[in-house]
């Protein structure tokens, strides 16, 4: 994680036109406005790099809590509705004309997240298993966009450019003003997340283990989907929805980390998050260079086929840990019995053994070895 985190952040700082060095870096930093360079790198490579780590984050802790409220390894936000929502929260004031501050984005991005997301609930039943409500979030999600698609049809070019980007995510001509509007919805939602994980956990167990020990899972439910809501939407009134973070990196933070739980796969799936997106924007900007193309097609296009992969990693190296488990539990239990098995005159053995019981009775001369291959007679017994 270090080393990806390292080389992409230097190829998003360097990489590009004008290209500078990395020895350079912190001199053009600091040089600030007086240089070509140091306008390029301190106002608009290093900030987008760092809304790329923070936008990151929030999308992989907000694939954390939805799969591990819903027990379910592919809630994502883009089948729950909650990305979509979002999306569409923000482009269809602006398709439709409606002038509105920048600073009211956010929270149309959240009115649409929670609408999304509240949709899938209330039609999936809030009472209902977990799979119903990913399904169910599927097509919503595919209603919503559905919806995004008419706003296109009914924009002009310039409103088109600004849906495409809502669509598929991108980090193209962000500001400071971009990465410091998402601090305030970062000090409401990390408190959030610190006192949902041991929740998580819970969950994990089912709905009635859940109930025994003091929980309530809708309620639990409900309260995971909104702080996934509010670590989705100022994201995506900033980037548009950058696709399929929020799979990938929990089952990153699984597969280095599998005994863990959700206290300790919730950092590292922030973490891991904030490099996908780092990693996928290099290419992003640079790929088909002066041409950029959106983050959230990389993170797709690298993502599903990665996360795939790492959930057929993880389901063998379970099942041969669950079958050595059972393998040792066998043996120990034949040896048990081998132990506590009272022999008697009137015991019949197996008949391999009655042979070699026979071969060692008096006067039939010395016992009689077994040969070379039957070392493994015990196990085999």
């Amino acid at each position: 994680m270090v080393v990806l985190l390292a080389v992409s952040s230097v190829g998003a700082l360097s990489l590009g036109t004008p290209y500078v060095p990395p020895h350079r870096l912190v001199a053009a930093v600091l040089e600030g406005e007086t240089t070509l360079a140091g306008v390029v790198v301190s106002e608009l490579r290093v900030p987008r790099l760092l809304l790329a780590l923070v936008a990151g984050a929030c999308l992989g802790a907000a694939g954390l809590v939805l799969q591990e409220a819903l027990r379910n390894p592919l809630a994502v936000p883009e089948m729950l509705g909650v990305s979509s929502g979002a999306a569409l929260g923000v482009a269809a004031p602006l398709v439709l004309a409606f002038s509105l501050p920048a600073a009211v984005q956010p929270l149309l991005a959240i009115g649409g997240a929670a609408l999304g997301g509240g949709l899938t609930l209330l039609v999936a039943g809030i009472g209902r298993s977990p799979s119903a409500v990913l399904l169910t979030g599927a097509a919503v999600a595919a209603a919503l966009q559905a919806a995004l698609l008419v706003l296109m049809v009914m924009a002009d070019q310039l409103d088109l450019q600004l849906i495409y980007r809502y669509l598929l995510g991108s980090l193209s001509a962000r500001t400071w003003d971009d990465v410091t509007g998402m601090w305030p919805w970062l000090l409401v939602a990390v408190p959030a997340l610190v006192l949902c994980a041991p929740v998580l956990s819970v969950l994990r167990l089912g709905d009635e283990d859940a109930q025994a020990l003091g929980v309530r899972a809708q309620r639990a439910r409900l309260a995971a989907l909104a702080i996934a809501v509010v670590l989705i939407a100022p994201v995506t009134a900033v980037c548009g929805p950058v696709a399929w973070v929020g799979f990938l990196a929990p089952h990153l933070s699984r597969w280095f980390n599998p005994a863990a739980g959700a206290v300790r796969w919730l950092p590292w799936s922030a973490a891991w998050g904030a490099v996908v997106v780092a990693v996928a924007d290099v290419p992003a900007r640079l790929a088909l260079a002066p041409v950029e193309t959106p983050a959230g097609a990389w993170t797709a296009l690298l993502g599903v086929p990665a996360g795939v992969a790492l959930m057929r990693s993880s389901g063998r190296r379970r099942t041969a840990r669950h079958g050595q488990a059972a393998s040792v539990g066998t043996r120990e239990q034949l040896s048990g019995l081998r132990k506590t098995a009272p022999v008697g005159a009137d015991d019949v053995p197996p008949t391999g053994a009655a042979s070699h019981a026979h071969r060692t009775e008096p006067g039939h001369g010395s016992p009689t070895l077994p040969p070379a291959g039957a070392a493994g007679t015990e196990d085999v017994r």
